[in-house]
């Protein structure tokens, strides 16, 4: 151990001399790479991001010295496990992440490996040009990646794989040679070209035909007759062979005009046998999935599977020519041709969530890649699909195939039990039995994702065990000291070995939520992690929210990945060892806003906000708190005493002095850049009670109870007095909640972990509410992050009380109640562009279809831009975190209110919203019900 320990110092003090970017053997680093998208995991020495290609070569020289082997790493979604390794990972992502150049001329470009696709998409874009592979995880995937994997994406069927698109690499062997890898030998190690014309029969004769095989060393690319292309055959190598330090790629051009066409079928096995039917019309795309991997099918043809296939031309109408050509070539149960960019994006989001949606089977239960993507020829994928379901079915296993089966590749997840013996060895079994079947239809082990450990033990099924002699001769010509990513391809480590879920515990972890969807067990609900990385797209896309902290620093530690990780190593205890007192998992956690972005936007429902206040509930328990936990945590407590002390004016007028202010910031933990929001002289329900009810009230269409929530209550009272004028206008009678015991949704203990606080809270708000909930009542809550609160954490804190459900069930917002219980109602007309940001919650929880038809009705144009405010409640007030706050604030919300018109609404439903726009942009944001009690006074007049 003495030994280990004094290597361990000796290359980390060497990589610290010599390599000029970062270099973290520190718990947190290591913990976050510990695993990739795949069902291994590996605890590497440390963590290198170099800066630049003598930085690579410094940190091989290195490590080459010590023998601690290297692993080069992008954005870490490959799902083979060849992202994961025990030496030291080199992330590509920090700084060799640019686009060196872009020649259109050419239609090449030079590219670092870090770069993500969709920014070379987007340089490239201006020109008419693209890079054709585009896997679904091409906001986040890095070209590196795409080389090592040889990554395919949904457009194959048009413009081939990474290695169709690949010119020249630059890259550094693990003994520190700088090579040029081309065509015609260029670039070569030495031994390399011997090598293979000893072995011309072999490798003429070896691989198997099809468009899809990325398994294994691509040989044969090395030919006379292929070019002798170093570079082609480089590809898919998964880091074994070298470092790519720069590539020089191949665009194509893009269609001006694109169509898709959406063929429904019965089954997938009916899909698949169309889909080798549709190439002679040259498609861009044919893509397939079932049933159960969509959410809803509303937008879809009618069908229980469908074909995606895309068109397209110089214009529109060609486009759609195209598409119309092909649905009436396929013998489809429904069709559906769509034109629309939107529309199509839309449906096109459907098909990419796939990789995350599959990892739950329909009932809940857990899937697992380890098979994602094996390809056959696409004549054969039908009779492929038929003999795969009866594998399945033989071995009590379910699965759901999708993906490109105009190319024969199917990925699908499989509910393999990987957390007992006999599970374990049932997965083997079936792995064995699937490497036989693949090859007997003459397909590849891998068609996308590589071998890593997943397959690389089962090659010589596919390969012959002479085939894959010859791998291993050409791994050591290139790698001889075998520092490179050691285990994958060659002398591969067994596929039922390092398994990420044999290090978490067996018995379920004492917590205080109910977890519902993960039966109760919070290991399962952190399970949910299985780091397709859609939380590390650099760019908001649409509505989107997920993750605005990965998005302000770009550190993997802040995205809702890398939390998940280090909770799952806090589970394990092998890396973390100190449990729910780590600060690592703490410090992690503390920029993570709670917006419950991920809750919606992750594939698989990641709920971060909720395993954040879990951890901080019990890394505190018992101890001394953050002062902030008790200046805003408890905000609804300090707001009622102040309220009955009647002393709003005095705490107004001791915040406005601002030495007085600036101390108590300081003693609640409140960031010194925040203005303290002014109390509201008279509280909301005060008003309300003394007759500020205006307008004439037509009752009749229902009863609701108006949510007095703290923030509309005691911070923005004028809110609540005008969703009651809109609400009585509409004809709906609106009571209070019956005065007696206060009641509180809970949020802002929920925030800050403190759940026994929290749980105590809500049982009050129950009891205060006892005789109402057995009515069936509808109650209106006019700040989302409330609504969120009662419908998700109410009953997920108290799973045992009977109450909580009915209450949550309860819960309407302002827009939900005006369509639901008065449905044909016209509100008045504003007839003005709006502008704002939809709540995080309300995104995440609540949905805003009803909102989007209620401004609509009102003559409310443009839509409001997604992401998050910032502020999050008690989150952009915290000490420590304005920066972070005001960062999110200038990604989405404060552009887009600059570029409104003069004339423009701003909405800002909830009072976090309101407040950063005050502060950071000095504009009055106002909500829905405002806006409208105004046009009703105008309708008035």
């Amino acid at each position: 151990m003495a030994d280990l320990q004094a290597e361990l110092a000796g290359v980390r003090a060497e990589l610290r001399g010599t390599v000029r970017g970062e270099v973290g053997f520190d718990v947190t680093s290591r913990a976050l790479t510990t695993m990739d998208a795949s069902n291994y995991r590996r605890v590497p020495l440390g963590v290198v991001a170099p800066r630049d290609a003598d930085d690579v070569a410094a940190t091989l020289a290195a490590c080459r010295a010590h023998g601690v082997p290297v692993v080069a790493r992008g954005g870490g979604t490959s799902i083979a496990g060849q992202a994961t390794g025990t030496g030291v990972v080199l992330d590509f992502t920090r700084h060799m992440d640019g686009l060196v150049s872009l020649d259109p001329e050419s239609r090449t470009a030079v590219v670092q490996p870090g770069l993500i696709l969709d920014r070379l998409q987007q340089a490239a874009a201006p020109h008419g040009l693209r890079f054709g592979p585009d896997p679904s995880t091409h906001s986040r995937c890095t070209l590196g990646g795409m080389i090592g994997n040889n990554s395919c994406g949904s457009h194959s069927v048009a413009w081939g794989t990474t290695a169709d698109s690949v010119s020249e690499l630059s890259v550094i062997s693990a003994r520190g040679d700088r090579l040029r890898p081309g065509r015609d030998w260029a670039g070569a190690p030495e031994g390399l070209r011997p090598l293979v014309e000893g072995e011309l029969a072999r490798l003429r004769t070896g691989f198997p035909d099809l468009p899809r095989r990325i398994s294994g060393y691509a040989l044969d690319a090395l030919l006379p007759e292929n070019g002798a292309d170093v570079a082609r055959s480089f590809c898919g190598s998964e880091g074994t062979l070298g470092i790519v330090t720069e590539a020089v790629v191949r665009l194509v051009e893009a269609p001006r005009a694109r169509a898709l066409a959406v063929l429904g079928y019965a089954d997938e096995s009916a899909a698949a046998e169309a889909a080798a039917g549709l190439l002679v019309h040259g498609p861009l795309t044919v893509e397939g999935m079932a049933a159960d991997l969509v959410r809803s099918t509303a937008d879809l043809p009618r069908g229980a599977a469908w074909l995606f296939v895309e068109t397209g031309g110089d214009t529109a109408a060609e486009a759609r020519t195209r598409a119309e050509t092909i649905v009436r070539a396929a013998d489809v149960l429904d069709s559906l041709v769509v034109t629309d960019p939107s529309g199509q994006r839309a449906l096109w989001r459907i098909r990419e969530d796939a990789s995350g949606t599959a990892t739950r089977m329909p009932d809940g239960s857990e899937a697992w890649p380890g098979w994602e993507d094996c390809a056959v020829p696409p004549a054969r994928l039908g009779a492929y699909l038929r003999d795969f379901r009866g594998l399945l079915t033989a071995h009590g296993l379910r699965g759901t195939p999708y993906g490109h089966f105009g190319d024969g590749c199917i990925h699908v997840r499989i509910d393999f039990d990987l957390l007992t013996e006999a599970g374990i060895a049932r997965f083997r079994g079936f792995s064995e039995e699937l490497a036989e079947l693949v090859t007997a239809h003459g397909g590849s082990l891998s068609g996308e994702h590589g071998d890593g450990q997943a397959r690389a033990e089962l090659l010589p099924r596919m390969y012959g065990a002479e085939m894959v002699t010859l791998f291993e001769r050409a791994k050591g010509v290139w790698d001889p000291d075998d520092l490179l990513n050691p285990g994958m391809l060659v002398r591969p480590a067994p596929l039922d070995t390092n398994l990420r879920f044999s290090v978490l515990p067996r018995e379920p972890v004492d917590v205080v939520f109910g977890y519902p969807a993960d039966g109760g067990d919070f290991s399962a609900a952190v399970r949910r992690c299985v780091g397709v990385a859609k939380c590390r797209t650099p760019e908001a896309a649409g509505a989107s929210v997920m993750c605005p902290s990965f998005r302000a620093t770009g550190e993997e530690e802040h995205s809702t990945r890398g939390r998940a990780r280090l909770l799952h190593e806090m589970l394990a205890g092998e890396l973390v060892t100190d449990g729910w007192r780590s600060t690592e998992v703490r410090d992690a956690l503390d920029l993570c806003l709670s917006c419950k972005g991920c809750r919606t936007d992750c594939p698989v429902g990641v709920d971060m906000a909720t395993y954040k206040a879990e951890f901080l509930h019990h890394h505190y328990e018992g101890r001394r708190r953050p002062a902030a936990h008790y200046a805003m945590g408890w905000l609804p407590r300090w707001l009622r005493l102040v309220a009955r002390t009647r002393t709003a004016w005095l705490v107004n007028s001791l915040a406005s002095v601002r030495p007085l202010a600036a101390v108590a910031k300081r003693l609640g933990g409140i960031a010194a850049e925040r203005e303290i929001p002014r109390v509201a002289g008279t509280t909301f329900t005060r008003a309300w009670r003394r007759g500020a009810r205006k307008g004439a009230r037509t009752p009749g269409r229902g009863r609701v109870f108006l949510w007095p929530d703290t923030f509309t209550e005691h911070l923005s009272p004028t809110v609540g007095l005008a969703a009651v004028r809109v609400l009585e206008a509409a004809g709906l009678d609106v009571l209070p909640i019956p005065p007696g015991k206060p009641v509180c949704c809970g949020l802002t203990y929920v925030s800050t972990g403190q759940l026994d606080r929290a749980r105590a809270v809500m049982r009050g708000t129950l009891d205060a509410m006892n005789g109402l909930l057995e009515g069936a009542p509808h109650v209106v809550v006019l700040e989302p992050s409330c609504a969120a609160a009662l419908r998700t954490d109410l009953p997920e804190l108290l799973p045992d009380d009977p109450r909580a459900p009915r209450l949550s069930a309860a819960v309407l917002t302002f827009a939900e109640a005006l369509e639901r219980l008065a449905p044909d109602w016209t509100p008045p007309r504003v007839d003005r562009p709006a502008a704002g940001q939809t709540h995080c919650h309300q995104h995440a929880i609540l949905g805003d279809t009803p909102d989007r038809r209620l401004r609509e009705a009102a003559g409310l144009t443009g839509e409001l831009a997604g992401g998050c405010c910032g502020v999050a409640g008690n989150f952009g007030f915290e000490k420590g975190h304005y920066a972070v706050s005001a960062t999110c604030a200038e990604e989405q919300l404060l552009p887009s209110v600059r570029q409104a018109p003069e004339d423009a609404v701003i909405l800002a439903d909830g009072f976090s919203c309101r407040t950063q726009l005050e502060q950071l942009a000095g504009v009055r944001g106002r909500h829905l019900a405002e806006v409208l009690a105004d046009a009703l006074e105008g309708e008035g007049k």
